[in-house]
């Protein structure tokens, strides 16, 4: 038989089955949201982290990291001083999202949010984010360009090389330009060679100088992903090239020349760069002070001409002196031309013309011609 049971009736539901109720309802559960799996920003912005709690914790702070392990770095902690982090909604105890403003290419890496339970001692790990992976693109620095230790002369190649850091991603292109037109170079140089958070690169070319750079101009021109248009560098190769003089002596009359004559001689430094010369004469290896130089001249490829001239007497004492131009040039070794002075010798005047009866052999007669003894003065008698 069944016996009714009566139960009271309660208008609420017993504590322990509120309890219950909260333990056993997966809305309740306690979740830590990273959902970004990689963020890329450019060095300058601001970076934005998302993290947010649902459900009921354990109390304890949440915290960010960068890296993992013991050599993770605290990026943020509500008690802390970060001055370039701040909370996206200050006082949240769902929303711990952070930006991190005036980003750098070291602040590239992983990001991870943690959630901790506070204890008696240390805090103690109990919820870690999936980690978002951070990239910071970054600008080369405006590049430089560096040239050989000293002028150079045309002839063998002369290496130039051009510099640039501070970018990322590790891609990157080196152009060399001649007066705008490409030069052939090698590969440029990035370091370090394994993975980054920024680089450097390094490029060299080498150019063949010529007697008409002083007016020429070399490029370094860069390109990377970071940049709407490129970098460029610029480099006179005037700062770079030496070009010696070309020297010759002339004279004015040609010699040889009459005696007591005046005669020019004239010093022709011809097509030098740079313009620093000191030009010097010389009569048989002593210095003279009389030589009048011509203002420096410009030619049309940006060399220079100089032109000096002495005048001397062509007197007897003079035949045969050596007239030396000596041109010192760029803090160079002297070079020099020399002319010498010949005197032309004087022909010798002609005497009077001495002048003989004609003989005419036919009109003489035996009987006229004079007589054997008379023809030989001197000859023995027999």
């Amino acid at each position: 038989a069944q016996v009714p049971v009566s139960v009271p009736h309660r208008d609420k539901p017993p504590a322990r089955s509120i309890l219950l109720s909260l333990v056993l309802s997966p809305e309740l559960e306690f979740q830590l949201l990273q959902p970004q799996g990689a963020v890329s920003v450019s060095a300058g912005e601001t970076l934005t982290l998302n993290c947010s709690v649902t459900g009921l914790g354990p109390p304890g702070p949440v915290k960010w990291f960068k890296g993992s392990g013991s050599g993770r770095q605290l990026v943020y902690d509500q008690k802390g001083s970060f001055p370039r982090v701040t909370r996206a909604v200050s006082g949240s105890s769902t929303d711990f999202t952070i930006h991190i403003s005036d980003t750098r290419p070291e602040d590239a890496g992983i990001y991870r949010c943690v959630k901790f339970e506070k204890g008696s001692g240390a805090d103690e790990e109990i919820r870690s984010g999936a980690g978002t992976v951070v990239s910071v693109s970054a600008r080369p620095s405006a590049p430089s360009m560096s040239g050989p230790p000293s002028r150079a002369e045309p002839g063998p190649p002369v290496t130039f090389t051009c510099t640039s850091g501070g970018f990322a991603p590790r891609d990157i292109a080196v152009t060399w330009l001649k007066n705008g037109a490409k030069l052939p170079a090698p590969q440029p140089r990035v370091l370090p060679a394994h993975e980054s958070v920024s680089y450097s690169v390094s490029s060299t070319v080498g150019v063949n100088l010529t007697a008409g750079d002083a007016r020429s101009q070399l490029t370094c021109q860069i390109e990377h992903s970071t940049l709407p248009a490129p970098l460029r560098a610029t480099y006179k190769l005037s700062d770079a090239l030496r070009v010696p003089p070309r020297l010759r002596v002339g004279t004015d009359p040609a010699v040889p020349v009459a005696p007591n004559e005046s005669v020019t001689f004239t010093c022709h430094a011809e097509g030098f760069y740079p313009k620093d010369v000191s030009l010097t004469w010389l009569e048989n290896g002593n210095e003279t002070n009389l030589g009048k130089p011509s203002p420096l001249a410009e030619n049309p490829d940006g060399t220079y001409t100089l032109q000096s001239s002495l005048e001397v007497n062509a007197t007897e004492q003079r035949s045969q002196s050596m007239f030396t131009c000596r041109v010192v040039h760029d803090s160079q070794s002297p070079i020099s031309a020399s002319a010498t002075l010949r005197l032309s010798q004087p022909s010798a005047e002609p005497g009077p013309a001495l002048t003989l009866p004609k003989l005419h052999l036919s009109s003489l007669s035996p009987s006229s011609l004079p007589s054997p003894s008379l023809l030989h003065p001197f000859q023995a008698n027999p």
